[in-house]
């Protein structure tokens, strides 16, 4: 069995998908990218980008009681990869704590951004999470969902 997570703090998808999913004990996301969720507004160079990215990504993982540490695998795309991986290395280091995920970082043709991350993050308490074992109460039950 599969359940969405969504919320307001993370852009709305732009298609027929989900923010997340929640599946044999792990939370996978939708591929972000930096527009900011309020405004909409995308910052301009790739350090704030990877910022913004990551605080959508992050969004998301807080609404299922995760945080950025629940983090094991990460797929970065960057549209300039050899021009932007430092900076972009530069704000990841800041904000995802160590030990560090393993993470795929490949060059691609993205519209009008500069950077895109999906996530996939190990779950703390399946059951909570899921909203199963809690009954439906706190954050993460109240906002999964069955697919």
């Amino acid at each position: 069995m599969k359940q969405t997570v969504s919320t307001t703090r993370a852009p709305r998808p732009a298609g027929p998908y989900t923010q997340g999913v929640v599946a044999q004990g792990l939370l996978w996301t939708a591929g972000f990218g930096p527009a900011d969720p309020q405004t909409g507004e995308v910052p301009e160079g790739v350090r704030d980008q990877t910022r913004q990215v990551l605080r959508n990504v992050a969004a998301v993982l807080e609404e299922a009681g995760l945080d950025l540490g629940d983090v094991v695998k990460v797929t970065a795309h960057l549209q300039h990869l050899h021009r932007d991986v430092a900076g972009f290395n530069e704000v990841y280091a800041e904000m995802v704590p160590q030990p560090y995920p393993v993470r795929t970082t490949v060059g691609s043709d993205l519209a009008d951004i500069l950077v895109e991350i999906d996530v996939v993050a190990a779950l703390r308490d399946p059951g909570r999470a899921t909203g199963s074992a809690a009954g439906g109460r706190g954050r993460a039950g109240r906002a999964a969902h069955r697919a």
